[in-house]
Parts: C-alpha cells; structure tokens; sequence
C-alpha cells in the first residue's frame, strides 16, 4: 500500500506514543553498534495485511536500516511464515519492534476475519462490505485491511455519500414527511454524483424508500425471512444491503436472501489481532 501523509503521520504519533527514543532497557543492555536481522513470523494462519506499514516504521525509527517484504498483503499464512525482515542495529529494531507489530497484528487481524466472512458467503453474490466502525485515526488502514481480506469499503467518511438513517427519518416524520417524501428531498438536494441509502425496518418501507427514489435500501436488523420478502418486492430496483446482527454463524443464510451487500461493523470494531512474533537473528 502506499504510505499516504496520513499514514505516515499515524507512525509517527505511535512511536513518539511508545517513547521509541528513550528505552532505557535497550540502552543499558545493547551495545549501540551490535547489528541483528529482525525476522516477522505468522504463529497461528490468517490473511496477511500492513508488512509494508510495519517496514516503514522500521525505517522511520532509523533510516540506515534495511528492511525487506517477502510476502505481500492479502496472502495467506500459516504458523512459521516468514513475512519480511529488518536488518540494522539491534537497538533501533528492539525499540520499534512493538509499534510494528500493533500495526501489523491488528490488521491482518481484520484481515483474517474479513477473509472469513468472504469465504462463508462463497457461491452468492452478495459482497462482504466494512462500516465506519473504525479505530480513531485508523479508517484508512483498518478499510484498506478489509480489502485484503477479500471485502468491500463501505463510505470512507460521511462525505462518500448520503445514508439515510433511523435517526434522520425521526427527525423528519416529526415535521410529517413520509418516507418517500424523505427519500426525495434527499435526492433534491444532493449532489447528483452521489448514491443515496435508506435505512429500513420493514420490507414495506424498502418499497417506500425505492418509490422514492433510493439508489440502495438498507435492511436493519431484520430477520432472513423477511430480508428474502424485501428482496423479492424491491425487485432489482436497487441494491439491497444487510445490516445489523450479522454473524459467522448466520452470515451465511443472509446471504441466501439475495442482498447483494452485507456490512459488518465487528469486522474494524472489534478485530482480534492475529499472533505476529518479531525474531532477532545475529
């Protein structure tokens, strides 16, 4: 991946947040010249996804160190891989050797999970997508991990388009409007080059919410029986995205429905990182 500004601004708040330059442990027991090779090893299988993150902050901890990828994101991996190396002084790679880590671990985390998903939905077409349940500060790596994963992105921020949610139409029933006349006023007075989504309860108000207009109907929490009834009465008159109580257990009968989108929010919001160990060789 490409390491944008924002990136490269994460790495340096994450070490300055580690206090890289100034271990005292490193310091009172390294010689500062002694050199090492740092080896980045798979323990348990998953989907790898930030070596190129982690390298980076390798060399943002000290430029003279060399660092090498030997395998590339999106790849799977099984206990013992190798996935890259970092040679150069051992006290500079002990220092970063944490902060590299977290970048990576979580997010083959959220790779490995997404990976999951894709693979239990295989044979329908629906699409695995993430939501803006992002860690702080982290929405471009934690989306750009999913699609590692074998996912879809979802908005990138509220800008990417406009979503109709339960708390809006609140809003605007209390004034009257329906939810068709919710839907148009949407359209009205957005851009023409964005997507308009609606949240709905029902399979009745998916009908609504595409008489109105709605480029894409999202289903709330509803349960599969009548997700498949929604999907049948939109007709393909717009995309059908499942939302909300999504699971691996169920994942797959949702996607039996026809949706054509499944968002998961647990996919960004509560990732488990995967085990990623850091070997020094000399």
């Amino acid at each position: 991946m490409s390491l944008t500004p924002a990136v490269q601004t994460l790495i340096d708040e994450a070490l300055a947040e580690d206090q890289v330059f100034n271990d005292p442990t490193t310091r009172a027991l390294i010689p500062h010249d002694q050199e090492a090779t740092a080896v980045l090893r798979a323990k348990a299988p998953g989907v790898l996804a930030g070596v190129g993150v982690a390298l980076a902050v390798f060399r943002r901890m000290d430029a003279t160190v060399q660092a090498e990828a030997l395998m590339a994101d999106g790849l799977p991996l099984k206990p013992g891989d190798a996935m890259a190396t970092a040679r150069g002084r051992a006290v500079s790679l002990l220092a970063a050797e944490r902060t590299a880590l977290n970048f990576l671990q979580r997010l083959s985390g959220i790779a490995t999970e997404t990976a999951k998903y894709v693979e239990a939905v295989k044979g329908h077409k629906a699409a695995i997508v993430d939501t803006r349940k992002t860690m702080p500060g982290w929405r471009e790596l934690d989306k750009y991990a999913v699609r590692m994963g074998g996912g879809r992105n979802h908005r990138m921020n509220l800008a990417d388009g406009i979503l109709v949610k339960d708390n809006h139409i609140t809003a605007l029933r209390a004034r009257g409007l329906s939810l068709k006349q919710i839907v148009a006023m949407a359209l009205k007075n957005a851009p023409h080059t964005l997507k308009v989504e609606v949240e709905v309860a029902t399979p009745g108000e998916a009908v609504e919410a595409v008489e109105g207009g709605a480029h894409i109907v999202m289903l709330d929490n509803m349960p599969p029986a009548e997700m498949r009834r929604a999907v049948a009465l939109v007709a393909g008159k717009a995309l059908v995205e499942a939302s909300g109580g999504v699971t691996l257990t169920n994942v797959r009968e949702v996607a039996a429905t026809g949706v054509d989108l499944i968002s998961i929010g647990a996919l960004t919001h509560s990732p488990r990182a995967l085990d990623i160990s850091m070997d020094l060789e000399f």
